[in-house]
């Protein structure tokens, strides 16, 4: 314990010298359309499809950005932040990003290894001791479920690409995770640190073996404390201090300042019947709660951080300029393009689709009948909002909306369609 302490010790030192000088607080860069390749005339088709959205009272209001070649060329905002108050969107407001926040995280990790804190093959019991050893439910004959050990240690790699087997506290040992409080993404109302909520993960069954497949759920609030462990300070100031101030990402926060509560977004509903309505509060989960009055302890790294449209943009410019923006380098290329490249395959549900480091990833467009480039990374999170970079065509998108649960709707998979068919050049 003393040597791992000496090594904590080592690492905030070194944190805090490779730390990037802030930068300060700009917007990216915009042009015409035509200037990177893109049709204006063309782009009017998204901005048709994203109104209609609005007018058939299917979403309440999106914010879209799209850049090429460095350069925005799309930026708008359609309907309402708040319904009931006639409250127009606009395109610095601030959304959930829910599991939008694992990007971030994963480049943290990444960050870690390139200081020679941590190898991505590592054993997280490493450096998390509560995870040296741990266990796995399997059905029974009794028809319940016996706990068995895992067969391996788990590794940070089995993290970052969702293989570890954990979920989101559900599956066959739910009733355990139920009476250890843990289930389902959210934190931002809980009175402990995420440390302590992680550490209790530790002692609780598994879903499947490490490794085996793509499992969905709390590794990278797992990666979170990790890089709190390694850095000795809070993921929160671990992020803003490294990446979301070097890049100027100025409204990206896991709680808001009382100044920018007006901002926030409102989280809205589907009925079953697809009538959308303003979502309760269910302990700030989706009203407005306790990302703004909620005690401020739990910081998770796999869904809690809050951020707009061109702050998201900015972070998704760095990773397609190889890991710098503006001549702060967060990564190298060669670190980007292992992040990016698939580490598992045949992701559930998705065929064509791996994931990698962070990403999913697209691998085979014939498989998976989507418009893009192989290589192209993404994903989303659980406000119904999603993101989605294309190294290829130079090309990123921010998609931000705020409903849960978003029932059949089509507006992701319209957006990416709809923005390629602007390209010309």
């Amino acid at each position: 314990m003393i040597e791992f302490s000496r090594m904590a010790g080592l690492a905030l030192v070194a944190a805090l010298l490779a730390a990037p000088v802030a930068a300060p607080a700009q917007d990216l860069p915009s042009a015409k359309p035509e200037d990177v390749g893109m049709s204006s005339a063309r782009l009017e088709r998204l901005s048709d499809v994203l109104q209609e959205y609005v007018e058939r009272g299917r979403v309440p209001g999106s914010v879209t950005l799209v850049a090429r070649h460095g350069r925005v060329v799309y930026l708008e905002a359609f309907g309402h932040r708040d319904l009931e108050s006639n409250d127009p969107m606009t395109t610095d407001d601030i959304f959930r990003i829910a599991s939008q926040s694992k990007a971030l995280v994963s480049v943290a990790v990444m960050m870690l290894q390139e200081e020679g804190l941590l190898l991505v093959g590592d054993p997280v019991g490493k450096y998390l001791p509560e995870f040296l050893t741990t266990t796995v439910a399997v059905p029974n004959d009794s028809g319940g479920y016996s706990v068995v050990d895992a067969d391996r240690p788990i590794t940070i790699r089995d993290l970052l690409t969702h293989s570890a087997g954990i979920g989101y506290g559900y599956g066959l040992a739910a009733d355990r995770w139920k009476e250890a409080r843990i289930q389902g993404w959210y934190f931002a109302d809980r009175v402990e640190p995420v440390g302590a909520t992680v550490g209790r993960m530790a002692a609780l069954p598994f879903v499947t073996q490490p490794g085996d497949g793509f499992t969905y759920g709390y590794a990278t609030d797992i990666l979170g404390h990790l890089v709190e462990r390694l850095s000795g300070t809070t993921l929160d100031v671990f992020l803003s201090s490294r990446i979301t101030g070097p890049l100027g990402m100025d409204d990206t926060h896991f709680y808001l300042p009382p100044d920018k509560a007006d901002r926030l977004t409102v989280v809205y509903s589907h009925t079953p019947e697809g009538i959308l309505k303003r979502a309760p509060d269910q302990g700030g989960m989706v009203g407005q709660g306790a990302y703004v009055e909620g005690p401020r302890q739990s910081f998770s790294g796999g869904a809690g951080l809050l951020s707009t449209a061109m702050d998201y943009g900015r972070f998704l410019q760095m990773l397609l300029d190889s890991g710098e923006l503006n001549g702060i380098r967060l990564l190298s290329r060669p670190t980007v393009n292992l992040m990016t490249v698939s580490h598992v395959d045949e992701l559930p549900g998705a065929e064509g689709m791996g994931f990698g480091l962070g990403f999913m990833v697209l691998d085979d467009m014939g498989a998976s009948g989507r418009v893009g480039s192989v290589g192209s990374y993404g994903w989303g999170g659980a406000y119904h909002s999603s993101y989605w970079v294309d190294p290829i065509e130079d090309l990123l998108i921010v998609h931000l909306t705020q409903i849960r649960p978003a029932r059949g709707l089509d507006d992701l998979a319209k957006t990416r369609v709809l923005v390629y068919q602007a390209i010309i050049d």
